[in-house]
């Protein structure tokens, strides 16, 4: 399975990432299964945010809720690693929704890997890697 996105969305994550090397930041994906066709960045809400992220849930549920009214249709969200590697970690899993498969996009540094999060996977249990077809 793919998913593609915009090299224009793509910098913009690297770039919201870039811009807090010592935190973890996060934002939202929206789009169809197939195809990421916009980027919100939002807070880490998280007490921790140096080691974990939490989406500001205002964002999460404005988001849903404008789905729902016919918006953009939320696919999932991206997260950054500043310290680790563009793959999912425990902590990752551990805050998976086991009932909704949302796509994850994972940042560290340049390298950003995309993955399906859902009630099991390859990786954790949880997630399966999808491939990201970058197109200008």
């Amino acid at each position: 399975m793919h998913v593609a996105i915009a090299s224009r969305l793509l910098r913009q994550i690297v770039h919201h990432a870039a811009g807090s090397p010592d935190r973890e930041v996060c934002g939202l994906l929206f789009g169809t299964p197939e195809r990421i066709v916009a980027v919100e960045a939002t807070a880490n809400v998280h007490a921790d945010p140096a080691a974990f992220f939490e989406v500001d849930p205002a964002r999460l549920f404005a988001a849903l809720r404008g789905e729902r009214a016919g918006g953009a249709r939320l696919i999932g969200h991206y997260h950054s690693h500043p310290t680790g590697r563009a793959e999912p970690s425990a902590a990752d899993a551990a805050a998976v929704d086991p009932v909704a498969e949302r796509l994850w996009l994972i940042v560290a540094g340049e390298d950003v890997a995309a993955f399906r999060a859902g009630p099991s996977g390859a990786i954790h249990g949880r997630f399966d890697r999808v491939g990201l077809v970058v197109k200008d």
